[in-house]
């Protein structure tokens, strides 16, 4: 006579949470497609209401200068130090300018300004929609045949598609100006040591491929802030909980797109 096996409790724990985690996340990862659906049929909306681009391009990309400014003159300015620092007795320190360059251009420009994106403009996207939503005001903008899609989420999302390039493009040029006045004051290189070897290195495909990756951090920030925004319940502690949500998704998310992209690109 056969005797039934039984598995512990204690092995079946990890297996269930698992099992849990994953429904999830597809779950999540559904709602988040059918979100972009909609907002995808509802990109013409831009053209009809120019009004509200404009409005968030304001609001989102250009109130968004000072900090992402300030954020990208000290990255210049510790870069060109700490290149300093590692070149010496190995490089000339003609090599500070270009490797400043490359650095910025690809790398600490677009992922840096996507992170305060996410910081800033994610987070601030999911607090705005959420309170909206846990007060019923999207509801209303429904009951009024108003799709809250096209009026809350289409502006905010090619806002922040367009602007953020236009925000990288300024903090690559103060970062690497951050770096020529730190190597130039303090580190008693000439104008003509810090740039003069950049031309040579000069590449445009560099400088597009760091817009490029822009472009997707700051569409995917917007994005991840409209879903959490539109998916908060409640009240002011779920609003809480969403604005976290989405600063550390949005997070994330660029730092995952920031390494396919350079698979891709190069």
């Amino acid at each position: 006579m056969s005797r039934a096996v039984t598995i512990p409790a204690i092995l079946l724990a990890p297996v269930q949470l698992i099992g849990k985690l994953l429904l999830e996340f597809t779950s999540e990862l559904g709602r988040f497609g059918i979100l972009m659906g909609r907002i995808t049929k509802e990109l013409g909306a831009i053209f009809s209401r120019r009004e509200l681009f404009i409005r968030e391009c304001v609001r989102l990309g250009v109130e968004s200068l000072p900090l992402v400014l300030l954020v990208g003159l000290f990255t210049g300015a510790v870069s060109g130090w700490q290149l300093h620092y590692q070149l010496e007795g190995y490089m000339p320190f003609d090599m500070i300018g270009p490797g400043v360059f490359k650095s910025i251009v690809l790398e600490m420009g677009p992922v840096l300004t996507g992170l305060v994106i996410s910081g800033r403009v994610a987070a601030s996207i999911a607090a705005e929609l959420g309170t909206m939503k846990v007060t019923e005001q999207i509801d209303a903008l429904e009951s009024m045949a108003i799709s809250s899609t096209r009026y809350l989420a289409v502006p905010r999302i090619a806002a922040m598609t367009m602007m953020t390039p236009v925000l990288v493009t300024q903090v690559n040029f103060i970062a690497i100006m951050g770096a020529w006045f730190v190597t130039t004051v303090f580190l008693s290189l000439t104008s003509s040591q810090f740039f003069g070897l950049i031309p040579s290195f000069f590449d445009l495909y560099d400088v597009f491929s760091g817009l490029l990756k822009s472009l997707f951090f700051g569409m995917s920030s917007a994005m991840i802030g409209c879903y959490v925004g539109f998916d908060a319940s409640g009240g002011a502690e779920g609003v809480g909980s969403a604005t976290i949500k989405a600063f550390v998704w949005s997070s994330l998310t660029v730092l995952v797109l920031d390494f396919l992209l350079a698979m891709i690109l190069f």
